[in-house]
């Protein structure tokens, strides 16, 4: 998605795989294959690029500081990437930034981990600092006898941080993109769905969001962008309260699954705009191109050939908009998303969902 949106503005896209049918490595191409963990690969595929991004935030940190003292010039760079690589870091840094924060604490072991929750109060999460991505490393304790579950599944060295339990009415998504020169732009606040830690839909703008706590959140992202020096798209995911208050659970330094709406519904996608960002051109206009925008994600199911499923999808709805990844389908998956747009709220929802369950091959759909 982020090459589709390269070929427009002109830009010259090379791309380090990890395997030769990637998502990316089917469209691309100017493709390495190569493990991207190792200095030799990176350095050597860094070598021939004006910019380096990511989309993902897993390269080594000491890798990609390596390649800025040679000069290469990575966006976002390490000192900021971190905050996104390891959750310790990043509580660390918002809470002394004044950024609304779960109460938190790293954890050596059991025994710890209890004693945080007796302070708190059970039921408490518990996560893994590096590593953990839709969902996984990250557990919901609720008494005492299942503290060592996260030890015994990661290991004693495992870095595990203890947080507040929040009793969270919704999660929200705040998008913004920042440019080295300083320029910034925030999206419209997304509602994000999640299950089983996996977002499967958004509906943007935020519904009952009013315009003070849209400005709020849209502010508090684009300080965190500005603080910890973030080049390209910040991703804050954030937990709403019953009384509206927001704190922050995650970010992300990279265009994020939460913003795949912008692709049809603003009027400049957020894989543009995170282009825009790392070579610092003028960012373009974020705000949205219709009343409302759904996206609803498209999971592996019982539906091998997607394409085939298209037939009736785009009968019942010209106006749908379908990404598929071209991955191969797994239960479970993340393997598209499509997007709808429209002025009635309800409806908008009715044909993303039936759209994305048709695709997985559920026979209610309707």
């Amino acid at each position: 998605m982020m090459h589709a949106a390269s070929i427009g503005l002109g830009i010259k896209v090379r791309l380090l795989a990890e395997a030769p049918d990637s998502s990316a490595a089917q469209v691309v191409h100017d493709v390495t294959v190569g493990d991207y963990t190792d200095p030799v690969t990176v350095r050597s595929f860094a070598a021939a690029c004006d910019v380096v991004t990511f989309d993902h935030e897993h390269v080594p940190t000491g890798l990609l500081r390596d390649l800025e003292s040679a000069g290469v010039a990575v966006r976002p760079g390490p000192a900021a990437l971190v905050h996104a690589q390891d959750k310790a870091i990043m509580r660390d840094r918002l809470t002394a930034l004044g950024a609304p924060c779960p109460v938190s604490r790293v954890v050596p072991d059991a025994a710890a981990l209890a004693a945080f929750a007796e302070e708190q109060g059970w039921p408490i999460v518990a996560k893994t600092s590096r590593g953990g991505y839709d969902g996984k490393g990250v557990w919901r304790l609720d008494s005492a006898a299942q503290a060592s579950v996260p030890f015994e599944r990661l290991g004693e060295n495992a870095q595990i941080i203890a947080e507040e339990f929040v009793d969270f009415t919704r999660e929200l998504s705040a998008l913004v993109v920042r440019s080295p020169s300083g320029q910034a732009a925030a999206y419209p606040i997304s509602e994000s769905v999640q299950r089983g830690g996996i977002c499967v839909e958004t509906t943007t703008p935020a519904p009952g969001l009013d315009n003070e706590q849209a400005a709020n959140a849209q502010q508090l992202a684009l300080m965190i962008a500005h603080e910890l020096g973030v080049v390209g798209m910040l991703a804050v995911e954030l937990m709403q309260r019953a009384d509206g208050s927001v704190v922050v659970n995650e970010l992300a330094m990279r265009p994020h699954n939460t913003g795949h709406w912008t692709i049809d519904g603003a009027h400049t996608s957020q894989f543009e705009n995170h282009l825009r960002a790392v070579l610092d051109l003028p960012l373009g206009d974020p705000s949205s191109n219709q009343t409302w925008t759904v996206m609803a994600n498209v999971f592996g199911g019982s539906v091998d050939d997607l394409p085939s499923a298209l037939l009736h999808c785009f009968a019942r709805d010209r106006r749908l908009r379908v990404q598929l990844y071209g991955k191969q389908i797994r239960p479970g998956r993340k393997v598209g998303h499509v997007t709808t747009l429209g002025d009635d709220l309800e409806q908008t929802r009715k044909r993303a969902r039936h759209a994305a369950a048709y695709l997985m091959g559920d026979p209610n759909a309707e």
